[in-house]
């Protein structure tokens, strides 16, 4: 059991990491890492409505009906994206303003309803659970790691968490203005995806 937990969870960080492996998610994914704050903060919000989500899925799979299986799925997760929503309000108000329209549209993303269907509905809690938690940390991680160069690179410095930068380039850095674009958020998506790729063949 030990194992097959591992297993459920560690294939999120590598193997089925999204948006490079998996290629879900990639709206919020290119509309929001133009900060690291603004990685972090999206990847915490999908990591828990996608634990939450695949939990409550795989503990109601033998009640709900396949023939409405879709709708019951959209209900839960937006269940938990309002609760997203309402602590983010409370507890993170400008990082909820910042992060706009692309937290309620969660409810859509192709992560929790995919491992909804394909996952959750089919194994029990715990498995759930790690799918659930691998794959929304390998999301924060990938949204972090994409916020962090075109951060650095477009403007310089590297905001963590407050508003205030925890790392400066030096006055005599050149933005590369580029990256804060929508195509430079997908050339340095593919950049990253390009390098994953080299480093899985060479491993």
């Amino acid at each position: 059991m030990a194992q097959s937990l591992a297993k459920e969870f560690t294939k999120g960080l590598w193997a089925e990491i999204p948006p490079f492996r998996l290629v879900l998610g990639l709206c919020p994914a290119l509309a929001v890492t133009k900060s690291l704050e603004n990685g972090i903060g999206m990847g915490i919000a999908l990591t828990f409505v996608l634990v939450c989500s695949n939990l409550f899925i795989s503990l109601l799979r033998n009640i709900i009906p396949s023939k409405v299986r879709i709708a019951c799925f959209i209900v839960i997760v937006a269940t938990f994206v309002t609760i997203v929503e309402l602590l983010m309000q409370a507890y993170a108000y400008e990082l909820f303003l910042t992060l706009g329209i692309f937290i309620p549209l969660i409810v859509v993303n192709c992560i929790p309803l995919g491992r909804a269907e394909a996952f959750a509905y089919k194994n029990g809690p715990l498995l759930s659970i790690a799918d659930g938690l691998g794959l929304g940390i390998g999301y924060g991680l990938s949204l972090s790691a994409l916020a962090s160069v075109r951060e650095i690179l477009g403007n310089g410095t590297l905001t963590v968490w407050g508003g205030t930068p925890a790392f400066t380039m030096g006055p005599d850095f050149l933005p590369f203005k580029f990256l804060l674009t929508a195509p430079g958020a997908f050339v340095g998506l593919g950049l990253m995806l390009c390098l994953m790729n080299l480093i899985g063949k060479k491993s």
